[in-house]
């Protein structure tokens, strides 16, 4: 599959807002009002790499923190579920509860989320460093929407708190490879497979079920967010050139200056 490559603004879902005539009307929201530099003014550059479980793309971001170090340039990598006071209570709850609603799943992995970008994200971008972020808010809006939650209803809440990325890179794999290949791994792991939503009893079953209305989640936010979508069947030694070129062409026009060297 070619990379999506589009040079307007990510869009977002919007909402719909319902309310009484007569209720008072709650203060506009300024860009100023929020706790975030847009992409337009931020000195530093958010790159996210999304990519649904099982396509094994966790070595593409690396490489990726790499290319950019060797042409010179500070990186700060921050991962999905990672947050050192967060994790242990995220874990405490998956291994207590293996039922929790899909609305506290959601929240608690925000928690995690939120604490990094106000400890580590906000910071680097204000200082002018790449940020590279394997998984971002878009895993939460496709894993919501895959335990029933309407992403238009999860935006309200990221929109507020979570800037736009500059370079969004999702790696789509088929459902059934990614079958293939949590098949021959180590054993899935209960909410990785979703059986909190007991789509089947079999285990491969019920991620093959929870997997296809994830992907069904990224195929929308990939078209409505404008990311660069690239093959997960492909080796590593034909996406990273891949998005060489799509990070080198965006810093050419932000900075002024592509990437000159390659691994």
């Amino acid at each position: 599959m070619s990379p999506t490559i589009t040079s307007p603004a990510p869009t977002r879902f919007s909402p719909k807002k319902i309310g009484h005539r007569d209720a008072p009307k709650k203060p506009q929201t300024t860009h100023n009002d929020k706790p975030f530099f847009s992409k337009d003014v931020r000195p530093g550059t958010l790159i996210v790499v999304e990519w649904q479980d099982g396509s094994g793309k966790s070595t593409q971001v690396k490489i990726l923190q790499k290319l950019l170090e060797s042409n010179g340039f500070f990186v700060h990598f921050t991962e999905w579920n990672s947050n050192p006071k967060v994790k242990p209570l995220t874990k405490k709850l998956k291994t207590a509860d293996l039922s929790l609603p899909p609305t506290v799943f959601d929240m608690v992995h925000a928690a995690d989320l939120m604490e990094r970008y106000v400890t580590e994200i906000q910071g680097m971008l204000k200082a002018g460093i790449i940020v590279l972020c394997d998984r971002y808010i878009y895993t939460a809006l496709a894993r919501g929407y895959a335990r029933g939650l309407e992403i238009e209803h999860l935006r309200h809440f990221y929109d507020q708190y979570f800037p736009i990325p500059d370079m969004t890179f999702y790696f789509r794999l088929p459902v059934e490879a990614g079958m293939k290949r949590a098949a021959g791994r180590s054993e899935l792991k209960h909410y990785e497979a979703g059986m909190d939503m007991a789509f089947s009893e079999n285990i491969l079953h019920n991620f093959h079920a929870f997997q296809t209305r994830v992907v069904d989640a990224y195929d929308r936010l990939a078209q409505s967010e404008n990311m660069y979508v690239l093959n997960a069947l492909k080796p590593v030694y034909e996406t990273t050139p891949e998005m060489r070129s799509l990070v080198s062409d965006y810093f050419t026009r932000k900075y002024g200056i592509g990437l000159i060297s390659g691994l």
